[in-house]
């Protein structure tokens, strides 16, 4: 599409095709979900969307029925873990080989020059792929704290017209109930304005370090975000536990809890018990299906019995506000991936069958992981930035069907000429082997 190489300050984009459940206006949508508009552009903002708008004085550029996307939001990934995968392979792809593998590339590699690097690295393919924030989760543990905090807060300085960034403190529950490892987290935290977590299974630890996390987040003003029984046994349930918690604090910040694998392997009345919870507490749940249908149920010579990814359904019915993410790129917890929430969307479609009917689910890496972040992104509205992503496709069922690859992402009104960086510009790293 050659008319985006050099667009003029104003101009109508007419005849697209967007997902009502994306976009501020009310207009009739069609069994997809999506709606026909034009949408007026000028100085880099949205200036109007209507059904035909009439603005004679402004280029038209005929869409023909394009879908039309809100620049996107990933909100659980991993920028410190990144694209380590050449040098800290899973070699049997479970999760005690990622956690082993993840843990000594961090205790080798992970200097502030490295850890700047692929994070950079990162920021750069999603930045291509039309996201406009992230939040990530920094490994902050022992000396690693004061390592990938300040490069953190620098990299959202840099990013900051292009991408909005936050970050989460990712410790083990029971290190949340040592000073020497959380006093200097919370203090991390605060200084980035960032989001306490941790991750949750059940320790007899569990109970004091839920009840820690959330009495300082509370008293710091500070929101949650837990990685949640990332397991196939039944017997974990510190999701049940979170909300517990959350209801007994009376907390009144948002709670984000992550992947809750082994919701899906326990009984009905388990689970009614544990999302009557959920909802009551306010929790909201971000799925990693990507990542966990990589990990879970692996075992060798034997292909898998289940998908490993929560109940989307479920939840969505029961009023839980529920989202997919990235999660890890390239690294030991997931060998694949680019940091592309189109490629994200179009997964967890057809892993956890988002569709028949699609309804609002093209929110889950839009408008709800935005909100989960507090910012007004993740929606095509007047007045707003112009951060659109155009695909060749004209329906969901297109663009599912096929990898967008040829998409044209607009940021700020203007084409955005980024492409996702050369794998081999991480070759001069420390224990990268070149030519991988």
């Amino acid at each position: 599409m050659r008319e985006f190489d050099h667009l003029p300050p104003a101009y109508v984009l007419t005849n697209a095709r967007v997902p009502a459940c994306l976009i501020d206006a009310a207009h009739p949508a069609d069994t997809e979900g999506l709606v026909r508009v034009d949408v007026a552009v000028a100085a880099g903002r949205i200036t109007a969307i209507g059904a035909a708008l009439e603005l004679p004085e402004l280029p038209r550029i005929p869409l023909n029925g394009r879908l039309v996307l809100p620049g996107l939001v990933d909100v659980h990934t991993h920028l410190d873990k990144a694209f380590i995968w050449p040098r800290a392979q899973n070699r049997d792809g479970s999760f005690a080989g990622a956690l082993a593998a993840a843990d000594a590339d961090r205790r080798a590699h992970w200097t502030a020059d490295d850890v700047r690097t692929r994070m950079d690295f990162a920021l750069r393919c999603a930045h291509a792929h039309g996201t406009v924030a992230i939040r990530t989760h920094l490994d902050s543990i022992g000396p690693q704290t004061a390592i990938s905090w300040p490069v953190f807060g620098e990299m959202r300085e840099t990013w900051r017209e292009r991408i909005a960034l936050q970050a989460v403190a990712l410790t083990p529950i029971d290190l949340v109930l040592e000073d020497a490892e959380f006093l200097p987290l919370l203090d991390a935290v605060r200084r980035h304005r960032g989001v306490l977590g941790a991750v949750t299974y059940m320790s007899p630890a569990l109970p004091a370090g839920l009840d820690r996390l959330f009495a300082a987040a509370g008293e710091h003003g500070l929101d949650l975000d837990f990685h949640v029984d990332e397991t196939a046994d039944p017997g974990a349930h510190s999701l049940a536990l979170i909300a517990e918690a959350a209801l007994r604090h009376g907390f009144e910040g948002r709670i984000l809890a992550g992947h809750c694998c082994s919701l899906a392997r326990q009984s009905e009345d388990a689970i009614d018990r544990t999302l009557d919870l959920v909802a009551r507490a306010g929790v909201a749940v971000v799925s990693l299906p990507m990542c966990n249908l990589y990990l879970q149920d692996r075992h060798a010579g034997r292909t898998p019995r289940w998908r490993g990814i929560t109940l989307l359904h479920e939840m969505k019915a029961r009023g839980i506000e529920v989202m997919v993410a990235s999660d890890n790129a390239r690294d030991p917890f997931y060998a694949y991936g680019d940091l592309d929430l189109v490629e994200v969307y179009r997964e967890a479609t057809r892993i956890a069958h988002l569709d028949h009917p699609f309804a609002d689910w093209p929110a889950i890496v839009a408008r709800a992981p935005a909100a989960q972040m507090g910012l007004a992104a993740g929606r095509i509205a007047v007045d707003r930035p112009a951060d659109l992503i155009i695909l060749t496709a004209r329906s969901l069922n297109e663009a599912l069907a096929r990898p967008q690859l040829d998409r044209i992402v607009i940021r700020d009104g203007a084409r955005l000429n980024a492409v996702a960086p050369d794998y081999a510009e991480l070759d001069s790293l420390k224990g990268m082997p070149h030519g991988l």
